[in-house]
């Protein structure tokens, strides 16, 4: 076959819901020689209840760079080939961007047929004051390296992924780091059957959380802060570390009133509010 005819094609699945997956994604992995998952027993499922008998074959981030050496060698004998992702759009915190950094060297034809996606499902359900937003995918375990990014895009709306097993953890570090003033939605099995999205303070999810059930796959967003509510954050970080030192709520109103020139009745209520 003339390499000519080879083509890679990025197909989004279902992120839940299996009646999500378009038609046209449905002809092209009929169509295709090869379809790429990250995992044979889940996409199975899916491509069996379309009728679908494409051979299957992985492609996940321990193979990425193996299977992508065989991929170009078939490319190179013209073959088409499909990448999907067990969930919603591949190369978006899913294996694939190995793979198309090389076809984009190759000078290889991509397409990508758009389709589900958690991200643009769940930011088109909840509240926003802005079109703006950040994405940073599934967020590091360590809570340090967490603050980092929280301190990043502290006036910007920040969208990511967590597991159930870390979002009450998780939570906890952005009460510590952004205050009760924080405010974050939190979108669960999304397009499922117990879909849920929760809208509220971080002390009240936290509290929600604690007594509800947690599992499914998670993405939440953390709203940006105001300045106002910028400056209030680092007033908070300050307090606390005055109060951990024993200090009244009036010392320290006293204190950083006169450190930092501020409204001593503003720091004082601030105080109040810091348990």
């Amino acid at each position: 076959m003339n390499r000519n005819n080879a083509q890679v094609y990025i197909v989004a699945t279902p992120i839940g819901n299996k009646s999500d997956l378009s038609l046209r994604a449905i002809e092209i992995l009929k169509s295709v020689d090869i379809v790429a998952c990250e995992d044979s027993r889940t996409s199975v499922n899916l491509l069996e209840a379309y009728g679908i008998t494409t051979k299957l074959v992985s492609y996940h981030k321990f193979n990425e760079k193996q299977r992508t050496e065989e991929f170009l060698n078939l490319l190179n004998e013209g073959k088409k080939i499909a990448l999907i992702s067990d969930a919603g759009t591949p190369c978006v915190s899913d294996p694939g961007r190995i793979l198309v950094k090389e076809l984009f060297e190759h000078d290889i034809k991509i397409t990508s047929i758009p389709g589900a996606s958690a991200i643009t499902t769940f930011v088109s359900m909840i509240p926003r004051e802005s079109e703006e937003f950040a994405f940073c995918g599934f967020l590091p375990r360590a809570a340090s390296q967490q603050t980092k990014i929280f301190d990043k895009f502290v006036n910007t709306d920040l969208v990511f992924y967590e597991s159930p097993l870390r979002l009450i953890e998780t939570l906890k570090n952005i009460l510590n780091v952004r205050g009760n003033t924080s405010r974050i939605s939190i979108g669960r099995e999304l397009t499922k059957m117990f879909e849920e999205v929760k809208t509220g303070m971080v002390e009240e999810i936290i509290d929600y959380y604690t007594n509800n059930t947690l599992k499914g796959e998670i993405v939440c967003m953390l709203y940006g802060q105001s300045s106002a509510q910028a400056d209030d954050t680092e007033f908070i970080q300050k307090i606390q570390k005055l109060k951990n030192q024993n200090y009244s709520d009036k010392d320290i109103s006293q204190i950083l009133s006169t450190l930092y020139g501020l409204n001593k009745n503003k720091i004082y209520k601030l105080a109040l509010s810091v348990k």
